[in-house]
């Protein structure tokens, strides 16, 4: 299992579904594009295990053609037990 260690800000996706997320940095996307393209599922998501704080999930990362990089979703419930907002700088792990 491989893993990345992401340091990002939280941003918040504009519109009414208020989505938060955080980029993938470009670099790191590259590797995981490159190294986990096989297990890439629709619209070339990547199925990954996020560590950040105390929580830990399984969800997806998926390709943002604007900026070249894996977005990942951050579910409010882990906002809430970790006290994000969009803004935040967070640190988090990916497992793949």
């Amino acid at each position: 299992m491989a893993r990345y260690t992401v340091n990002a800000k939280v941003w918040l996706y504009p519109g009414a579904a208020a989505w938060h997320f955080v980029n993938v940095d470009k670099k790191q996307s590259a590797v995981i594009k490159e190294k986990h393209a096989k297990v890439r599922r629709g619209f070339g998501s990547v199925r990954v295990e996020v560590t950040l704080g105390k929580s830990k999930w399984k969800t997806s990362i998926f390709p943002d053609k604007q900026s070249g990089t894996y977005l990942l979703p951050l579910k409010a419930s882990v906002r809430r037990a970790e006290g994000i907002d969009a803004g935040d700088a967070v640190v988090f792990t990916l497992a793949i």
